[in-house]
């Protein structure tokens, strides 16, 4: 598996994403669910480039605990952010209540990467 060109899919989505945002939805949507998409448009992009680390890492200290992390931050990215995506599209608040699983997500990924680099050294 090529995290880092996961990794750099994932990025230029987050770029389209946030400029649907900032163009697409400006005037379509009230300001609070404007912020909450650029919430998600955020750690987005942070995660996408969570994955290019990850693609890096995989090259040095290879193994499970990398893809694992690997794995996290690209289920972080479609929980976390796709649920504040969808709540920001659809008004559907119930989804705020997924938003922290894929946080969790994203925590654990950064963990098992630094576990990562004293695993295999």
């Amino acid at each position: 598996m090529s995290w880092f060109a996961i990794g750099a899919l994932a990025a230029g989505a987050g770029v389209a994403l946030g400029a649907f945002g900032a163009h697409g939805l400006k005037s379509r949507v009230d300001a609070e669910l404007l912020v909450i998409f650029e919430t998600g448009v955020r750690y987005h992009m942070i995660h996408a480039l969570a994955l290019l680390a990850v693609g890096w890492a995989a090259t040095r200290w290879p193994g499970t605990w990398v893809t694992a992390s690997g794995w996290l931050f690209l289920i972080g990215i479609l929980i976390f952010s796709g649920s504040l995506y969808l709540m920001t599209l659809t008004g559907a608040r119930w989804l705020g209540a997924i938003t922290p699983l894929g946080g969790v997500c994203f925590i654990v990924g950064w963990v098992l990467l630094a576990v990562a680099t004293f695993k295999t050294r």
